[in-house]
């Protein structure tokens, strides 16, 4: 028990050592900014897919959320975060578990808000979407790419 105790204790300080750097908050804006990138693929290859190619739109769907998350594991790898020592496949396959945890966040909420609020579905999900960004972010940040230099460390460079 004591493990898992320190474990929580060392999360929770890792959390606050990092919102006090103006860097942590630098990476964040480009979280938001690669996210942003990410939903703009997504409706685009959806578009193209379930368009002109007459893919089934829950195939376009799949489809269209492999190339998004692509994208932005290319981007948070080498943009927001930088690439560490780890390796690539295994930062993609952190990166994936991180973005379909930070997905059950957002489908939680947004339902939860459909049910429980007068809320459209667009309003819902944009508030969804947010809620699940820190989740998200932080994973990305403290699990996925926890090798990459900390802002302290690149500040300097």
């Amino acid at each position: 028990m004591a493990s898992s105790s320190s474990t929580s204790g060392e999360l929770a300080y890792r959390i606050s050592a990092a919102a006090r750097h103006p860097a942590s908050w630098l990476q964040l804006l480009k979280f938001g900014l690669v996210g942003l990138s990410g939903y703009v693929v997504n409706l685009a290859v959806f578009a193209v897919l379930v368009g002109p190619l007459g893919v089934h739109h829950l195939l376009a769907a799949v489809l269209a959320f492999c190339v998004a998350v692509t994208n932005n594991f290319l981007w948070n790898r080498y943009w927001t975060f930088e690439p560490g020592e780890a390796h690539p496949a295994f930062q993609a396959a952190r990166f994936f578990v991180v973005s379909i945890a930070a997905l059950l966040v957002n489908l939680a909420v947004l339902e939860a808000l459909l049910s429980a609020t007068a809320l459209t579905e667009l309003p819902a999900q944009a508030i969804a979407v947010a809620v699940a960004m820190p989740f998200n972010f932080l994973g990305n940040k403290l699990w996925t790419f926890a090798d990459s230099p900390s802002p302290r460390e690149t500040q300097g460079q």
